[in-house]
């Protein structure tokens, strides 16, 4: 690549904005495998550090609301570069830790930083690829994006293997380092207009988004599934590494048939994406939730001391999962290319606000039984069921994506 910025007609431009979304998804799996050894490190207990999940998502979730109305008034490379360089302290901040309670701040201002690298990054896929190729991109984006979970576990274990649990935090720092400076040198600006940042009007923006059925249906639709799948990543460690004795070596790979799942969902909804409508495409991801969540949950019953009863309905939940999001990101976007940083800032909070909550409680009751997982699981896809099955066939956009 020479020393340029890079056009939509680049493949590496969708590269680079995966890598920066990948901020999100490799904060939350790589260090995963460290939780048991990070609550016997700060000599703390499961609740306590399934909290760490939870203020990483709280960050993240709050400054989406600030996240977009500052990009869609300065610009998305200053607010990228800006949350960036939090990221990377808070990483270093989180090595250096030596108590819980610290460790919460920092994944809190982690989180608050990471949230620029998604949100933003489904924004200039916007801003560059317009209503009818979103869908696309964000699709092809989401398959890049997989690689991040895909080999984050493995990574993280490897490490835990080799060197203390701080040299995860230490990595995601350098990882987020080369992210900046390859933003730096050729991502281009993308914002079509500037809007105000007079707190009368981002109120009035966000009143629209709230106040809008297609946009909040679709929002919290997609968000009840997220969350089902951080309150899989919260239990993970705790159900694969002490219930089921998995050995840390090995922990790495169960993640692999998630992925797959996603990066097949991902796959799927690109190339559904020019034949049928969205609000399709989403029900479609939605119902395969709903179902794979219930088999897990027969299945982990049925057979309490089997780890393929739990990993490989799971896999169908991620493919699920990967054809809800790009198609409802791109419903949810589509009418507001004028303020699409907000829209996208909304979506985001909402949807880390739900999975923050739902990863919070699990945690209370996850003690000696991957029970409650099932169970939280089984809840959050059926309410996305019952609320998107009821409503989406209903809706229409001004233009279908």
């Amino acid at each position: 690549m020479k020393n340029r910025h890079l056009t939509p007609d680049s493949p590496w431009l969708l590269g680079l904005l995966a890598s920066l979304a990948a901020l999100g998804p490799l904060t939350i799996d790589m260090y995963l495998p460290a939780m048991p050894a990070m609550r016997s490190a700060l000599d703390t207990h499961v609740g306590a550090i399934q909290l760490t999940l939870s203020a990483y998502l709280v960050g993240f979730a709050v400054f989406h609301l600030l996240c977009g109305p500052l990009a869609d008034r300065f610009g998305r490379k200053p607010v990228i570069a800006s949350g960036i360089v939090l990221f990377i302290m808070a990483s270093i901040g989180c090595s250096l830790s030596v108590t819980v309670e610290q460790l919460l701040v920092f994944r809190f201002l982690q989180g608050v930083g990471a949230c620029v690298g998604p949100t933003l990054a489904r924004t200039i896929a916007r801003d560059l690829f317009g209503p009818r190729r979103a869908a696309r991109a964000l699709s092809l984006i989401a398959m890049l994006m997989a690689l991040a979970p895909a080999v984050a576990p493995t990574l993280g274990g490897w490490l835990m293997l080799a060197f203390p649990w701080p040299s995860i935090f230490v990595f995601l720092a350098v990882y987020a380092s080369l992210i900046l400076l390859l933003l730096t040198r050729y991502l281009g600006e993308s914002l079509p207009h500037r809007q105000s940042l007079h707190p009368r009007v981002i109120l009035r923006n966000y009143s629209v988004l709230l106040r809008s059925g297609p946009f909040m249906t679709v929002v919290v639709t997609s968000s009840l599934v997220y969350a089902g799948l951080m309150v899989y990543l919260a239990s993970s460690a705790f159900v694969y590494l002490e219930m089921l004795g998995v050995p840390l070596k090995y922990f790495g790979a169960i993640f692999l048939t998630t992925v797959v799942g996603y990066i097949s969902g991902s796959a799927l909804s690109a190339r559904l994406a020019g034949r049928f409508s969205s609000h399709r495409v989403v029900l479609l991801g939605i119902g395969l939730a709903a179902a794979s969540s219930l088999s897990m949950a027969v299945a982990g019953m049925l057979l309490p001391e089997s780890v393929l009863a739990l990993m490989l309905p799971m896999m169908f939940y991620t493919a699920g999962l990967g054809l809800t999001l790009p198609h409802a990101m791109s419903l949810a976007l589509h009418p507001y290319p004028h303020m699409a940083g907000t829209a996208s800032a909304l979506l985001g909070f909402i949807q880390m606000a739900v999975s923050a909550a739902a990863s919070a409680l699990i945690g209370l009751f996850l003690v000696d039984s991957p029970t409650p997982m099932l169970i939280a699981l089984v809840l959050t896809s059926g309410a996305a069921l019952a609320l998107g099955g009821k409503t989406l066939n209903r809706q229409n956009y001004a233009t279908d994506s």
